[in-house]
């Protein structure tokens, strides 16, 4: 688990996800968060790289998740966030991208983070520049591509 000031930010284990997933009312979450549980099956030596990081305020209100799409051989992983709509514009985000960056730069084997974003997600945008993004000159299929290494 990882803790700032004012979060907890931890990868979910298996029965929280399946929680999770059922409880979701919007079938592209539910089909992605049920991709992000069957790459944690599928590479449970690497569970965090596909697990849905859920995010935390202290008081144990949850207000967001956070992901990443696997890490490559070398060592390149995307990352996604998303944070409640009721709880949006206090920097929840990031301050939860900051702690999951400083916790993946840490470990020897990776070297960069990327992230897709929609032209028009200002917030999202916003987020990553404070964190350190800059956008590398790739369009993905959500959006321009950003990226920060080590």
């Amino acid at each position: 688990m990882l803790e700032t000031r004012r979060l907890k930010i931890y990868a979910a284990s298996q029965d929280i996800m399946e929680q999770f997933i059922e409880a979701q009312t919007v079938d592209v979450l539910k089909a992605a968060y049920t991709e992000m549980l069957n790459g944690c099956l599928e590479h449970p030596d690497q569970w965090e790289w596909y697990a849905i990081w859920m995010i935390e305020l202290k008081d144990g209100a949850h207000i967001g998740e956070l992901c990443f799409k696997g890490l490559s051989a070398d060592g390149v992983a995307e990352i996604g966030y998303g944070i409640s709509e009721e709880y949006q514009n206090n920097g929840y985000a990031t301050e939860a991208v900051m702690a999951i960056l400083e916790w993946a730069f840490a470990l020897p084997e990776v070297t960069a983070i990327e992230a897709e974003t929609d032209s028009d997600n200002t917030a999202s945008k916003r987020v990553l520049k404070k964190c350190g993004f800059a956008l590398n000159g790739v369009i993905g299929a959500e959006g321009p591509r950003w990226a920060v290494s080590k």
